[in-house]
């Protein structure tokens, strides 16, 4: 590595009592979309301290803001998470399931990782830019509400990324590894069913069930999966039955939807046929129904350019030290998991070179993935992730790093209890280290950020990015 890339990427180690004591913070405060006030202020407040100018409530959402330094161009962004998952409370280091507070939230997701692994990025790109005297500008996009909210979603809208270059971002996981998989598109509506209440017993005759309606409205969905596209998905949750007295007719009723497919504008169609089966249930039942669209993202467009520059330095930077007891500690999380499809399972799957397959193989019991993985194919994914809205308006890259013993799955409560250990850590330490090693080497290559703008004008068939939220609506901010 180039002497003064190493210097840059070394502010990352010596800030490290800065950095996990901001991460432990966001652990202990798990904060679910749009609520995250403690978590805002504790980035708003360090970016600050950092030299960083910061401009907060972006896009009219309290809990968005950025971080910049520099001047001109090129502008490269670091796009940081840090909401929680609700219902995910669980004890720090922990061997079994224990939760702090019974339905309270948890970093079940790693965001707490996440942000500050990005924020890391950040502050070494800026030292290389201060070091050297260079033009450029280096953001960090604080973005909420990634789990359920599409916050970078509402940002794009408001043209929060605009005039960015190149963006990197990255996921806690259980390998190291270049992000290959695109991801779906998505909308998320709740249907809300209301009718009148009466006796069922003594006045059945009297009543309108928006149970019922809701109900047929499931039915008719049901019916409707065998005459979609196979690349599409309808998930749906019943939130509120109306009461639980069997001896009432039930008022009211909702249910939440969530609908993918590859392109936004594949879930137009689906949308409304969706919502004329709703329609249909409210009639037969003679109820109404309200249709509240609460948000959408689009799909991630992968850029291969940025992929080889990631997979470079994934393999250029030191990995992190994971000591003896790092690995003990692994070993006991494994133990507390079914064994099962694993992400580094799928990824030596595709791997062509039989040697380098039976190699991986061989590695699938170590307690903790510690080498980097070939970089994978291109593929389509059925996730959905408001990182795609991003990659709408610039070239966007991602990594995942090693923060979990192997195996572990993600939205657990391992995670959570994994969270503040120096295993988790460390894999966010090296996952800064390489996004920033990545946006150093891209603000010295013109061509190769030119290259990568170029991809994403073939990916887009030139067409200019349109926000799959309907201007109307707005974040669903408590």
């Amino acid at each position: 590595m180039e002497r003064q890339k190493a210097e840059a990427l070394s502010v990352i180690d010596q800030s490290r009592e800065l950095l996990w004591n901001m991460s432990d913070q966001l652990w202990d405060h798990p904060e679910v979309g749009f609520r995250e006030q403690f978590a805002a202020g504790l980035f708003c407040d360090t970016l600050s301290a950092l030299g960083f100018e910061v401009q907060r409530n972006l896009a009219d959402i309290p809990t968005a803001f950025s971080g910049s330094y520099g001047e001109g161009g090129p502008v490269v962004g670091f796009l940081g998470e840090f909401d929680a998952l609700p219902g995910l409370s669980q004890a720090a280091g922990a061997f079994t399931k224990v939760p702090v507070q019974e339905e309270a939230p948890g970093h079940g997701c790693g965001h707490n990782l996440l942000g500050v692994g990005s924020l890391a990025a950040a502050l070494a790109v800026k030292r290389y830019l201060e070091e050297n005297h260079l033009p450029g500008t280096v953001k960090f996009f604080g973005c909420p509400a990634e789990e359920g909210g599409s916050g970078k979603g509402f940002m794009a809208r408001s043209g929060v990324f605009d005039g960015v270059d190149v963006a990197f971002s990255w996921h806690p996981g259980e390998v190291n590894s270049v992000s290959t998989e695109g991801t779906m598109s998505n909308y998320q509506i709740c249907y809300h069913f209301y009718g009148i209440s009466s006796h069922a017993a003594m006045s059945p005759e009297k009543g309108r069930s928006a149970l019922d309606a809701l109900e047929l409205m499931n039915m008719g969905v049901q019916f409707l999966r065998e005459h979609v596209p196979t690349d599409t998905r309808i998930h749906y949750a019943i939130t509120n039955t109306g009461g639980n007295a069997p001896g009432t007719v039930q008022p009211y009723a909702e249910a939440l939807y969530l609908l993918r497919a590859v392109y936004p504008e594949q879930l137009i169609d689906l949308y409304e046929r969706v919502n004329r089966i709703a329609k249909g249930a409210a009639m037969m039942t003679d109820t109404r129904v309200e249709i509240e669209f609460i948000k959408a993202c689009s799909n991630v467009l992968i850029n291969t350019e940025l992929n080889h520059l990631m997979q470079r330095n994934l393999e250029e930077v030191p990995p992190a030290e994971f000591d003896q007891e790092d690995l003990e500690l692994a070993k006991q999380y494994r133990t507390t998991i079914q064994p099962g499809w694993s992400y580094y399972d799928s990824l030596v799957d595709e791997i062509g070179d039989p040697q380098k397959k039976a190699e991986l193989q061989a590695r699938a019991d170590d307690p903790i993935h510690q080498g980097v993985m070939p970089l994978a194919q291109e593929r389509q994914g059925f996730v959905s992730s408001d990182v795609g809205d991003v990659s709408w308006n610039c070239p966007v890259a991602q990594i995942n790093a090693a923060t979990l013993p192997a195996g572990v799955p993600m939205h657990s409560w391992q995670m959570v209890a994994v969270g503040k250990t120096p295993l988790a850590k460390k894999g966010m330490l090296y996952a800064a280290k390489v996004m920033a090693a990545s946006a150093i080497d891209a603000l010295g290559d013109p061509e190769l950020v030119q290259r990568a703008k170029e991809e994403l004008r073939r990916r887009t068939k030139g067409q200019p990015y349109r926000s799959p939220i309907p201007a109307e609506i707005k974040p669903k901010i408590p």
